[in-house]
């Protein structure tokens, strides 16, 4: 599988001043590069003040890289070139119920991109919202909704409608699962997961929640200080982790690593990788090799991130 998305040293620099001359930065993300896959799902992971969010934004194009450049098919992504971003990476947020305009009734929220980024008419537009509510397991009539009409489960779809309507390549859900409960979550994940394998849409979920990602994603980058400090396929991470600070998430969530025993129980064959893709190529079917870098870093021979 060609390269869908990559990320060539990435840093974000904030700058602000406290009082009238002292001035004061903070490198929030460093020289963060990785590609990404067609049908492939990145988890981007750390503690709070990792840099991770930023990383998720400055993809999305809502925050200007200080360093670096996003291509998406080789092509390079400029800061405000929004119609062409827009159509092809897409972000879903945390908080549904504050990204949603409470004046506006959904079917508005989901015209607004269309009417935006493409040349459809009135009724084509109309059709393309009903099918997507439909994709997303809501009804046609909840285009005539409020938010406040709607529960959280259903605003976190309306998120994902809206994300989905353009017909992007890449998602990006910023820690969008975290004010949903147990029940909920599994549903949405299931929910993108069969849009995944529909429609070979790529993930970028940035999440504190292991358990979760042990179950969607195929790789995986653990953040700190805004730097990199390990990356590698999610099983390889997860049942031998190589960082303090990787075992310390894991340790804080499962306990301990997950034996190597149960991802094979888990992963092969086939991994999740040829589960999701349609159809599944020869790559996913193979167990993903490792090797590591000066004991640091970790890089995956099978859907690497580089």
């Amino acid at each position: 599988m060609e390269t869908l998305l990559e990320a060539r040293n990435l840093s974000k620099t904030f700058r602000y001043r406290t009082g009238l001359f002292r001035r004061h930065q903070v490198a929030a993300v460093q020289n963060v590069s990785f590609t990404l896959r067609e049908c492939q799902t990145l988890a981007i992971i750390g503690e709070n003040g990792s840099g991770k969010s930023t990383l998720a934004k400055m993809l999305a194009g809502s925050i200007e890289p200080s360093a670096g450049e996003i291509l998406i098919d080789d092509y390079p992504l400029h800061f405000g070139d929004y119609r062409y971003r827009s159509q092809r990476i897409r972000m879903i947020f945390q908080d549904a119920s504050n990204a949603l305009n409470p004046r506006q009734r959904i079917g508005q929220l989901l015209d607004v991109p269309l009417r935006l980024n493409t040349a459809l008419t009135g009724s084509e537009r109309e059709e393309a919202i009903n099918t997507t509510l439909r994709q997303v397991g809501l009804r046609p009539d909840h285009a005539y909704y409020y938010p406040h009409m709607l529960a959280p489960g259903q605003k976190q779809r309306v998120g994902l409608a809206r994300a989905l309507i353009l017909q992007p390549k890449v998602i990006v859900a910023d820690e969008a699962l975290a004010s949903l409960d147990m029940s909920m979550r599994s549903q949405i994940i299931n929910l993108m997961l069969e849009l995944q394998a529909k429609k070979g849409i790529s993930f970028i979920y940035v999440t504190q929640h292991l358990g979760m990602m042990k179950h969607v994603s195929d790789q995986i980058i653990v953040m700190q200080n805004g730097e990199v400090v390990e990356r590698g396929s999610t099983a390889d991470v997860l049942a031998a982790p190589l960082h303090d600070l990787t075992r310390r998430l894991i340790a804080n969530h499962f306990g301990e690593a997950l034996t190597a025993d149960a991802w094979r129980l888990d992963l092969s064959p086939p991994s999740r990788m040829a589960r999701i893709c349609t159809p599944a190529k020869d790559s996913c079917y193979t167990s993903p090799g490792l090797s590591t870098t000066n004991g640091a870093a970790r890089i995956d021979r099978g859907h690497t991130i580089a």
